[in-house]
């Protein structure tokens, strides 16, 4: 269940913060005529990845484990490839984005600045769905419509909060700790996907093999171990990280916003009150 929880958490507040970055530069720019190509583009982002998640689940075939196999390669090469790419350029989205939409609004005509639009947000948060489902599929909980369920609402929640104070939010902080823990998880991927080539009999020597990974499988004893262990220390470092943040901020020192005489200080206000 956790898995799933941190999965959609993840990747639905990324794909909050790009429908908060369309929007915010949309309104900044006085386009709200583009707001509704946007907004056509999440709803239909959302069908898309639905439906390549119901092509994957169809696409499987008769033998399961071979395309579970693939499947399982094809989400480490992917995720890890994404993963790298937002911790590389994380912290020039906005920019990126926001100069890949002024191209698409300075197109001179009407309906195709407004296809552009639609077109650019659709492939955004498309892409944002199909690593969720590339992912989930990966994952084989009982409960994990609980984990989806609560990762959505966690995603929803987090949105809120640095949609109205979001300095309480260090977005830094947090896509770090995720990026590493889907890191982790896509070495599961790659141990589970080896171990449902050895059941699809790939390999010589497949039963042998299949029986030697078992223990370290999703379902293994050792696979749960190692979901554990990655989601408690995924979950310490940010606490930790959070606990160290109250602990400087608390050292440093304040800046006096009266005299001795119990006047207000111009000078200081007119800089701003700094934040503990």
């Amino acid at each position: 269940m956790y898995q799933a929880f941190m999965v959609v958490l993840r990747e639905g507040f990324e794909a909050f913060l790009i429908v908060a970055i369309i929007l915010a530069y949309l309104h900044k720019t006085v386009q709200t005529r583009l707001v509704r190509a946007a907004l056509w583009g999440i709803a239909g982002s959302v069908v898309l990845s639905g439906f390549l998640g119901w092509i994957l689940w169809l696409t499987q075939g008769a033998n399961r484990p071979l395309w579970e196999g693939i499947f399982g390669v094809v989400t480490v090469i992917l995720v890890g490839a994404l993963v790298a790419h937002m911790w590389r350029v994380g912290p020039k989205l906005k920019e990126q984005m926001e100069r890949r939409l002024a191209h698409m609004t300075e197109i001179s005509t009407g309906q195709t600045s407004f296809l552009g639009v639609f077109v650019f947000t659709l492939f955004m948060i498309t892409r944002e769905g199909m690593e969720t489902a590339l992912l989930l599929f990966q994952i084989h909980e009982p409960k994990i419509v609980t984990g989806i369920v609560l990762g959505i609402f966690g995603a929803g929640a987090m949105a809120y909060v640095w949609y109205r104070c979001g300095y309480l939010v260090n977005l830094k902080h947090f896509f770090r700790v995720t990026a590493v823990f889907l890191l982790l998880f896509t070495v599961q991927i790659s141990v589970q996907a080896f171990h449902e080539f050895t059941e699809a009999g790939i390999f010589p020597n497949s039963e042998a093999l299949h029986v030697a990974s078992e223990p370290y499988s999703m379902e293994g004893v050792y696979g749960k171990w190692f979901q554990w262990l990655s989601f408690l220390f995924c979950g310490g470092w940010l606490i930790g990280v959070w606990f160290l943040e109250r602990v400087r901020n608390g050292r440093e020192p304040k800046t006096a916003l009266f005299d001795s005489e119990g006047s207000t200080r111009p000078d200081v206000l007119s800089e701003g009150v700094p934040r503990s």
